[in-house]
């Protein structure tokens, strides 16, 4: 039997002494990979917790329950970066996808310990949307605080609002990728697409981040 557990501590091992040895910037990103994929576990406890305690079935807790969750968990380890750190806005950006990666990861390796028999064509297609839906969410965070904590009678009502954009994100991507047939790959090309359009429109955004 495989514990997820056990490859939890393997993994963000691995990424623990990459960031002692590392330098500058760089030992951050490992440091926040770690932190996500410690969200991701952690989340997972509390999803479970919550579906038995309101009786849900899996696509309810998908929908209902895990973008919830996930999604704060995700924000307070930013929130607490930004807080005490004070961070430039570059870094904190860098943070919240470094930590979306982090959980996009080890949820991909959870699913790949209790369906190691799904097809590698199923796999890529699921991997790249997973980890493009995470990004994407963080991405609507990270790149909405900048503006939001501009205005400070923003912060609060913005935070809010950012969060339940992404929870709504989430969810509607974890409702698509639970139906059958076509509808899945739609789902799970949705982010993907989103991270296109986001790169594209790049430059756009930076100039509204830091106007001229």
């Amino acid at each position: 039997m495989i514990y997820i557990e056990n490859i939890f501590v393997c993994l963000v091992g691995t990424l623990i002494i990459a960031a002692l040895i590392a330098k500058n910037k760089s030992r951050l990103i490992f440091l926040f990979v770690a932190i996500g994929m410690e969200t991701c576990l952690l989340s997972a406890y509390i999803n479970t917790f919550f579906a038995r305690r309101y009786g849900a079935d899996m696509l309810s807790a998908a929908i209902e329950i895990a973008p919830v969750c996930e999604e704060i968990l995700k924000l307070l380890p930013l929130l607490f970066y930004i807080l005490i750190f004070e961070p430039k806005p570059e870094e904190a950006l860098n943070a919240i996808i470094a930590i979306a990666v982090g959980f996009a990861t080890f949820e991909n390796v959870s699913y790949l310990t209790q369906n190691y028999s799904v097809p590698l064509s199923h796999m890529l297609i699921r991997g790249f949307g997973v980890s493009a839906m995470h990004i994407v969410a963080g991405a609507i965070v990270g790149y909405g605080l900048f503006y939001m904590w501009s205005q400070s009678w923003l912060k609060l009502a913005g935070t809010l609002g950012l969060l339940c954009t992404a929870i709504t994100f989430h969810a509607i991507f974890n409702m698509l990728v639970s139906m059958t047939g076509p509808i899945r790959y739609i789902g799970y090309l949705l982010p993907i697409l989103a991270i296109i359009f986001g790169t594209m429109l790049d430059k756009q955004v930076h100039r509204i981040i830091k106007p001229e």
